[in-house]
């Protein structure tokens, strides 16, 4: 008997911790990002429109690796592994190539989450951790066949965690996921006393 796994919904996990001087890195990242919260009023506008718990740059940022030195340094970073992911997927961008579309901040305050959603017209999707306290949340990834599966009865207790209809993933400060766009993803209730930051992104075919 031959089991062959199909269609398998690959995930880029890489750790910027390697990196020279990391630290001085991800210090001046969080002094950015608060520094963005602090002074973003339109972005605290938004925020608190739409039921966000904490803030980000979504919806009122969309430059700031022209913005702010350390946000081109973490872009060339990103390009970097992005590449390699790409690579990895086999694909074929012809005379194309896969750019930088959009970069924002993420600061979730304690008891707050994000709900599942994936990311329209995008190609790869992917977030950089940058404070993740005790308690901070992990990311939750869904099965991409969920919703077709009717009937199935629901798995044994020791099922393989990939195996599930959910991944989680515990990331630490300089953790690197990438996924595919399409690959639907939420974050649980953050149950850290203090915010977890992020720098989340999305790469298009150009």
């Amino acid at each position: 008997m031959t089991l062959r796994p199909l269609f398998a919904t690959p995930v880029y996990e890489a750790t910027l911790t390697t990196d020279r001087s990391f630290e001085n890195f991800n210090a001046e990242i969080l002094t950015a990002c608060e520094a963005l919260a602090a002074e973003d009023r339109a972005g605290r506008a938004w925020c608190k429109a739409h039921g966000y718990g904490g803030y980000t740059s979504y919806a009122s940022l969309n430059d700031l690796p022209q913005r702010m030195t350390i946000f081109a340094k973490l872009k060339t970073r990103l390009d970097r592994h992005v590449r390699t992911f790409a690579d990895a997927l086999a694909f074929d961008l012809g005379g194309g190539r896969l750019r930088l579309d959009s970069l924002w901040v993420n600061i979730l305050k304690p008891g707050a989450a994000h709900s599942g959603h994936i990311h329209p017209h995008s190609v790869i999707s992917g977030t950089v951790y940058v404070a993740t306290p005790p308690g901070a949340s992990a990311l939750r990834l869904e099965d991409p066949r969920l919703p077709l599966m009717m009937a199935a009865p629901t798995k044994r207790a020791d099922a393989p965690p990939d195996a599930g209809p959910f991944v989680y993933l515990q990331p630490q400060p300089g953790t690197l996921y990438l996924w595919e766009s399409w690959l639907r993803h939420e974050v649980p209730a953050n149950q850290a006393k203090t915010p977890r930051v992020s720098v989340s992104f999305n790469y298009g075919w150009r």
